[in-house]
């Protein structure tokens, strides 16, 4: 069963996601918060698996509260996906760099929010290639250079190549055509990649695919 926690400052939508999320099989919604604070207080009594996060809320905002909770080490099993109204490019980049697995706008289909929430407790991507182009493209204007291959160096020549593809908002699926393996074999190049680099989950390994130098903006297209 997947534990979820709703934290958003409108009760009506908090009700509309509870409705869908209870009405699945293998989810259940554990709590609710109104604010900030009372999303981290949750979190760390409840330990759900899967935090709906909304960034404008009182107290403390989302991206605050997702720093807090991905920073506690008690709750690094606690996936936090960021919701919002508008799919802004600064909240992209800020959700991800605080820690969040991934970014859906409010008024996502109720199939694609379900995927999202499965998603993230399976360690999947959550970012559309698209959304990933922009985050990598914003990393490029905001960071320094970076220097090839830094930090890397556990990784098999291998694991680099299938970071770089993950970097670039391929799939498991996508990767394993490219390469030419099975998308078991792919996933587990991925799993391997980010436990060697003690990645939380994917969105980080793109993070960490531009800013060690291994993709480039302009290699999205």
């Amino acid at each position: 069963m997947i534990r979820v926690l709703l934290a958003d400052d409108q009760l009506l939508v908090r009700a509309g996601f509870r409705a869908l999320l209870d009405a699945q099989a293998d989810i259940e919604v554990v709590g609710e918060a109104a604010d900030g604070d009372e999303a981290v207080r949750k979190t760390g009594e409840l330990v759900p698996d899967v935090v709906l996060m909304d960034i404008r809320m009182p107290l403390l905002d989302g991206l605050a509260a997702t720093r807090a909770i991905t920073g506690d080490d008690a709750l690094a099993q606690v996936k936090v996906v960021v919701l919002t109204t508008f799919e802004l490019d600064e909240y992209v980049f800020d959700a991800i760099r605080s820690g969040a697995c991934g970014f859906l706008v409010k008024d996502t289909e109720p199939g694609e929010l379900l995927r999202a929430v499965r998603a993230a407790v399976a360690g999947d991507a959550l970012l559309s290639p698209g959304v990933t182009r922009r985050l990598i493209a914003e990393f490029a204007a905001r960071s320094k250079e970076p220097v090839a291959g830094e930090g890397l160096e556990p990784l098999t020549d291998r694991e680099r190549e299938v970071m770089a593809l993950v970097g670039m908002g391929l799939s498991n699926e996508e990767i394993a055509r490219r390469l030419v393996v099975s998308p078991l074999t792919a996933k587990t190049h991925v799993s391997r990649a980010m436990v060697k680099l003690h990645a939380r989950d994917r969105a980080q390994l793109v993070v960490m695919a531009y800013e060690s130098g291994l993709v480039r903006p302009g290699w999205l297209g």
